[in-house]
């Protein structure tokens, strides 16, 4: 008897739990009978609208900011800031590049961009110290810090992934460095301008800051078999000691999750492009860059791969990789060395770089003093320049107005390969396909 009390009680006591939600589902379907009764069946979007927002399910609908995580609104393009846009550059080298390196610098440096600059683990040590005290002793780069050396140098292996892991490095560091540069430029030591910097800043002016320049395209020929279905490691991702890549006997199908795309190493990225490289919110660039670390000859690939599979950037591509290159056909790992029997070929490209270039060669001092305007081992004159000019004085001992340019012929035929580039016709068949 007892126990049936317990239970009678145990029941009302459950029921006097459902009366409020009972009471609250018999409005909810009068209020939809109301509704029913007064409207019919010709709701409007407007009233249905109304209704689910009086029901706060606005936010199913996607009236509020996203529920995945992974959702990110198309990037807007980046608002240009008054004045000339600003280049971060990572120049690279290795064994025995330490002069190379130092000349290039010097040829390529204006005191608005951003410069990381990197020996690799192969150098000597005295190598990198070497370099650390020519950035360290020059009153110009003191004055301004924008020239920042890697201590701590990368192991590279040509062929394999720590490329472009050293690539990635130098980029996370020129977003920390600074907020203001647009567009991110990676150099080799074997590289060289053939335009001055004023000439590529006046050019690159009036271009939308979201363009992309890297040579691309997802037809790989003889790249599929020789590159993307073998498998290769890079020692250099665990060694300390340099040494070629290890092949691995068996092979691999091609992706389907991802569609490949190859090119050229060298490219001209959007600040946008690099910092989703390096955060990569909806994790392709990090898959993409697992996948390439057994890739031979990963930095042809990886940047083009990530770019022309992710929807907010695959259409600002220009698909150029803004270099001269004399390659064979097909192309070997390396191109050919270029002399002074290349020069017109070089000028005719109206590219603003060329490689590659032997150390000391005589074709580099022909483009100083004809292309850049350079001498005596100095910086490329620019409008920055305020040093005095008389008796044969540096005129780049001292800075003036960072924003002055003064643009050459270098900017004209620079601007003539940017427009042909960007008409219409062009730019839309050279999008990725």
């Amino acid at each position: 008897m007892k126990r049936l009390v317990q239970m009678h009680s145990s029941l009302a006591s459950m029921e006097k739990k459902w009366i409020i939600p009972l009471a609250f589902c018999s409005l909810g379907s009068l209020f939809l009978l109301v509704i029913d009764f007064n409207v019919g069946n010709s709701y409007t979007q407007n009233t249905l609208s109304s209704i689910l927002a009086t029901f706060h399910f606005g936010d199913v609908l996607g009236s509020s900011p996203p529920v995945f995580a992974e959702s990110k609104v198309v990037l807007p393009s980046p608002v240009a800031r008054p004045g000339p846009p600003r280049f971060a550059y990572l120049i690279s080298g290795s064994k025995g590049d330490g002069g190379k390196l130092k000349r290039t610098l010097a040829s390529l440096y204006h005191p608005l961009n951003q410069y990381v600059v990197h020996l690799d683990r192969e150098c000597l040590p005295k190598e990198r110290v070497d370099l650390a005290n020519y950035v360290r002793s020059n009153p110009i780069f003191a004055e301004v810090g924008n020239v920042h050396v890697i201590t701590k140098a990368n192991m590279i292996t040509y062929k394999g992934p720590t490329m472009v892991s050293n690539t990635l490095h130098a980029a996370a560091i020129l977003l920390r460095k600074s907020k203001e540069w647009d567009w991110f430029i990676n150099l080799s030591a074997s590289d060289y301008p053939l335009v001055t910097q004023d000439d590529l800043l006046h050019t690159f002016q009036s271009l939308p800051r979201n363009l992309n320049f890297l040579e691309h395209t997802s037809s790989l020929g003889w790249k599929e078999n020789q590159r993307a279905k073998p498998i290769i490691i890079d020692p250099g991702l665990y060694m300390s000691r340099k040494s070629d890549i290890v092949w691995v006997a068996e092979k691999r199908d091609i992706p389907t999750a991802f569609k490949l795309f190859t090119g050229s190493a060298w490219m001209v990225l959007s600040r946008a492009f690099v910092e989703y490289c390096i955060w990569g919110w909806d994790n392709l660039p990090r898959t993409v860059l697992m996948y390439y670390a057994n890739f031979v000859s990963s930095p042809e690939g990886y940047f083009h791969t990530v770019i022309c599979n992710t929807q907010e950037f695959q259409n600002t591509t220009v698909n150029h990789d803004l270099h001269y290159i004399s390659w064979d056909n097909p192309p070997k790992q390396h191109p050919h060395s270029l002399g002074l029997s290349d020069s017109p070929k070089m000028i005719d490209s109206k590219a603003p770089f060329a490689r590659k270039f032997h150390g000391d060669d005589p074709v580099l001092d022909k483009i100083d003093k004809e292309l850049l305007g350079r001498q005596n081992g100095r910086f490329t004159p620019g409008g920055w320049c305020k040093g005095n000019r008389d008796n044969g004085s540096d005129p780049c001992s001292a800075i003036g107005d960072k924003n002055f340019l003064k643009p050459g012929l270098g900017a004209k035929r620079l601007g003539e390969l940017i427009k042909d580039l960007l008409s219409p016709a062009k730019f839309a068949q050279n999008q990725c396909k």
